[in-house]
């Protein structure tokens, strides 16, 4: 297993070795890399399926673009984890800034602390699942995929929603424009219960969950909503 270590190897290196990975005769599967110190853009576009462990806190945009890595970091993040990730699965053990999973397009992004302000923002099908509260303008225009959260949601939770699911356990302080809560069905119970497994989450129920969704008036132009644009 390749042990790289940012006190010593420049980012760019660790960057290229990833991307390499994906190459043919390339055998490497595990990574783990040491001192990042908050470094940007640390295990971004890495296309291959391999396990990276990251020893520390980063900076903006660790694992942004990601597409079948496993990246685990071991500390906090800066803004911006994740971002467009398009599959693979990106585990924060600590916080995350804003605009976490920013457009991501699929993937599951797992957030074991609390995530700031527009998590989720403009996802386009990446699963979120955050342990603890979110920021304000999270969701906002979320297109698709899936955001769960087992705190507390800040002001204005899914501003001009589109069609992407959010479940939220605790209170949230309040809704954007055109988010409304909606009936939680059996198959969103199900959803649900696979998103939690997924993320290694056994200790809460769906039950306790309310789903929230769009209302769907803001998709046409009304003059009658015109206020809410």
């Amino acid at each position: 297993m390749p042990v790289i270590d940012l006190a010593t190897t420049p980012l760019r290196e660790l960057n290229q070795a990833l991307h390499d990975a994906a190459t043919p005769g390339h055998n490497d599967t595990e990574f783990e890399v040491l001192n990042p110190k908050g470094a940007h853009a640390v295990a971004v576009g890495v296309a291959a399926p391999v396990d990276i462990q990251v020893k520390g806190s980063v900076g903006y945009y660790c694992g942004g673009m990601n597409e079948a890595a496993s990246i685990t970091v071991h500390g906090s993040a800066g803004p911006g984890v994740a971002e467009n990730m398009m599959s693979g699965t990106v585990v924060i053990k600590g916080d995350a800034s804003q605009y976490a999973g920013a457009t991501g397009r699929g993937g599951l992004l797992v957030i074991e602390g609390n995530a700031a302000s527009r998590c989720g923002i403009s996802m386009k099908g990446i699963n979120i699942v955050v342990r603890g509260n979110i920021g304000h303008m999270s969701a906002f225009m979320a297109q698709s995929g899936n955001l769960v959260v087992l705190g507390d949601a800040g002001e204005a939770l899914g501003d001009s929603l589109y069609e992407a699911r959010l479940f939220v356990r605790g209170a949230v302080k309040s809704l954007g424009a055109d988010c409304v809560a909606k009936e939680m069905r059996p198959e969103h119970l199900q959803l649900l219960e696979s998103l939690l497994a997924e993320a290694g989450i056994t200790d809460v129920k769906p039950q306790e969950f309310t789903r929230y969704g769009s209302a769907r008036t803001l998709y046409n132009f009304n003059i009658d909503n015109a206020d809410a644009y």
